[in-house]
């Protein structure tokens, strides 16, 4: 009675040991063989269709890509009910298929999003795994279907949520690096009174800004600050000017631009030398008190103001 009792015990831990082998057998199976063939069948696609045939392309490898998923399914027959005979092998195969193909189209959509899926041979070898994932689903099992379960969310959280948010974290990453490729010329002054930032431009070899009234559209005015690295020793007035054109160079070493127009109306501009940068401010609008004021102001320009004029629209590249 114990001898029985003890080898059907064997027996029973023995079958459930084959048949977790044979499980991981044919979800090992799946895995390979679309790994391998469906990217064969993507890029021979893509291929014909360049040369204006993907039809007859697609039409021979759907079959034969089903032909190796009957096949991977063969050790199954016993574990599987679905691939129990051949005609339930085929529509398997198909089921199969197409939740997978659903899964590789999912992933490649996250891709396009810029969400990291590893390198070149990692996402090859990810090619198989919702043919795997999918094959799960249908074996009968404790812990199988469960398992598939938290790979599938898994993988829903991290190409939905997860990698998308890290994407935008390395374009906005990337997009800051750009701005800041050239961060000596990043200079700002506070704005003159009644003027916020309406227009900021980075360049190669220049920073410009342009502040214009708050109620633009309602008042007018404009005052200019521009960057640009330092071409010449020290701070020298043109040699020619204009008539009506004053220039003078103060003890404070700012160099100061006057053009008297018509109408009374003045053309001050300020120009200022910062480290190995020059700055200069200009407006017809406000008087040089309010310029000096900008100058006396300059700061190089945080981050907090760089995700402000990012967040308004108001910087660009060029």
């Amino acid at each position: 009675m114990t001898s029985d009792s003890g080898s059907d015990g064997r027996g029973d831990g023995s079958g459930r040991s084959g048949k977790g082998a044979l499980t991981a057998l044919h979800l090992f199976l799946v895995w390979a063989t679309m790994t391998a063939a469906v990217p064969a069948l993507g890029f021979g696609v893509v291929v014909a269709a360049w040369g204006g045939g993907a039809a007859p392309v697609f039409v021979v490898g759907v079959p034969l890509t089903l032909g190796l998923l009957v096949l991977a399914g063969l050790p199954a027959r016993n574990v599987v009910p679905l691939c129990g005979s051949g005609p339930k092998r085929v529509g398997w195969a198909v089921l199969v298929f197409v939740l997978g193909t659903i899964g590789v189209a999912a992933g490649l959509a996250a891709y396009t999003r810029d969400v990291d899926l590893g390198s070149a041979g990692t996402r090859i070898v990810l090619t198989g795994v919702p043919y795997a994932v999918a094959a799960a689903f249908f074996v009968p099992g404790r812990w199988v279907r469960p398992g598939a379960l938290v790979v599938l969310a898994a993988a829903v959280a991290y190409g939905g949520l997860v990698g998308p948010a890290r994407a935008e974290r390395r374009q906005d990453e990337a997009e800051v690096a750009r701005y800041r490729e050239h961060r000596e010329l990043l200079y700002l002054g506070d704005p003159p009174t009644g003027m916020h930032v309406s227009r900021a431009q980075v360049g190669p070899a220049y920073f410009s800004v342009d502040y214009r009234p708050v109620r633009e559209g309602y008042e007018t005015g404009y005052a200019g600050l521009g960057v640009r690295r330092a071409t010449t020793p020290e701070l020298r007035c043109p040699e020619i000017l204009g008539k009506g054109t004053t220039c003078a160079v103060g003890a404070d070493g700012v160099m100061t631009l006057i053009d008297e127009l018509s109408g009374g109306a003045r053309d001050v501009t300020l120009v200022r030398r910062l480290r190995d940068v020059e700055v200069t401010v200009g407006s017809q609008s406000v008087d040089e008190s309010g310029l000096r004021r900008l100058l006396a102001t300059l700061h190089p320009l945080s981050d907090a103001e760089l995700d402000q004029l990012r967040q308004d629209k108001a910087i660009t590249l060029s």
